[in-house]
């Protein structure tokens, strides 16, 4: 529900812009509200979780979102509509980082990775099949529909997750650090605004330079105070764990890279090659068929070849297959970009498991709630920054294009972006190179 969320209304905004007598681009603050909303409390999560209890407080975020979802299927202005995505905003915020402490809490070590790769699905697929998803809903209902149908899911959710989540909670209560979550706070809101503002057609400069340097300042001063501080709000004791720090520095490449792919490929098929929404969405959709296809395979993958190896291996072939994008041009065959997109996804989907298995593989149960607060906020922070590197690498392709006289070749902007997102993700496989044979052998069982 969160995942989808975040992308299906893309299709949808021009709909809903005509419904509140506004011009699509205005609704873009309904995105950027929600996302914000995630990027401050994110951090919070885990606080919130101890202190509540993971059941009590995941099943309350399902009540928020879904309560959320009625009223924005129900706004008839702009300003009830914003107002009701940050209230979207604060459920989803819980829900998904809540949902991923309680499997992890609960969960023996050799069996974390198929409930990892379960885990990690919907964050795979939702950014591509969530514009299609969208564009149906809205051309054969209408756009209101795309968050009541969060209303029956919702409450199954509920009534599963009353049933199924014990509720166990730290029995130390720690006071809420309110300094530390002011200054994420605003660290991540000036990172999430600086990302959206490089990304736009014409951002402002000063004013991006400004939110950047007030961000890694302030995420500078937080870090800092977490080390210092008696009850923070976040630990970094698993930073100091060799497998959860490189999930945390390449593994952080590696999501932006891929979270860029859901937003150069329908770019890249309409405006480089022509195509209309419907017949580009649909060629989308062989990544998420990868995906989905892979996956039983994803398990004994990592058991056979054991972590290193395999996301060395396929993190060369997840990058061969980026740099395969920018060699599709309007008149390859079907079948191969097919092909291509479908590769994309399967190397895609294991690398992604891999590393977000990898995480949690080696991290003590005291320190889990800490480390999957600082992974979740660490994630939240890479898809922006895979769709800002994904807008500024169009950017470079046509000044390059144009420097190369190339600026006639179809979609040459579109093309060289995937070169540089590539780049971006072979960069990030560099880390790996850091991890022992045995590395997370608890959960791969692969000594060595």
């Amino acid at each position: 529900m969160e995942f989808l969320d975040g992308t299906v209304i893309a299709t949808a905004l021009p709909d809903m812009a005509d419904s509140f007598g506004v011009d699509a681009v205005d609704l873009n603050i309904g995105i950027s509200a929600y996302l914000i909303t995630l990027a401050v409390l994110i951090p919070a999560s885990g606080w919130i979780a101890d202190r509540f209890g993971a059941r009590k407080v995941f099943a309350s975020a399902l009540a928020i979102f879904t309560l959320a979802s009625v009223f924005c299927g129900l706004a008839v202005s702009v300003e009830w509509f914003v107002a009701m995505r940050i209230l979207q905003g604060i459920g989803g915020a819980l829900m998904v980082p809540v949902g991923r402490l309680a499997v992890l809490r609960t969960t023996p070590k050799h069996q974390l990775i198929t409930a990892i790769a379960t885990l990690t699905w919907p964050a795979l697929v939702a950014p591509i099949i969530g514009p299609p998803l969208g564009g149906f809903i809205t051309s054969f209902a209408s756009w209101r529909w795309i968050f009541f149908i969060n209303v029956p899911l919702g409450l199954i959710a509920i009534a599963l997750a009353l049933r199924i989540i014990p509720d166990i909670h730290e029995t130390e209560r720690r006071p809420f650090d309110m300094r530390g979550f002011l200054s994420t706070a605003i660290a991540m809101v000036s990172l999430v605004y600086a990302m959206e503002s490089l990304g736009a057609q014409q951002p402002q400069g000063g004013l991006t330079a400004a939110m950047l340097l007030l961000g890694a300042g302030t995420l500078f001063y937080a870090l800092r105070h977490f080390r210092r501080a008696r009850w923070p709000m976040i630990r970094l004791d698993a930073m100091q764990v060799p497998t959860f720090r490189v999930t945390m520095y390449g593994g952080s490449l590696f999501r932006a890279s891929i979270s860029a792919v859901p937003f150069l490929l329908p770019l890249m098929f309409q405006v480089g090659f022509d195509m209309d929404a419907f017949h580009a969405g649909l060629l989308v959709l062989a990544v998420f068929v990868g995906n989905l296809t892979i996956k039983p395979a994803t398990t004994p993958l990592i058991r056979w070849l054991g972590f290193k190896k395999l996301l060395l291996i396929n993190g060369a072939l997840n990058v061969l297959a980026l740099l395969a994008c920018a060699f599709l041009t309007p008149t390859t065959p079907v079948w191969v970009i097919l092909l291509v997109l479908y590769l994309g996804g399967v190397f895609r989907s294991i690398q992604f498991t891999g590393v977000s298995t990898l995480a949690f593989a080696d991290v003590p149960s005291a320190q889990m709630s800490y480390a999957n607060t600082l992974f979740s906020t660490a994630t939240q922070l890479a898809v922006g920054l895979g769709i800002t590197l994904g807008a500024i690498g169009i950017r470079v392709g046509e000044r390059v294009g144009d420097w190369l006289a190339l600026e006639e070749v179809p979609g040459i902007g579109f093309r060289l972006a995937f070169v540089v997102i590539a780049l971006i993700c072979l960069v990030g496989m560099f880390d790996t190179l850091r991890l022992t044979k045995d590395a997370g052998s608890a959960v791969s069982n692969k000594k060595g």
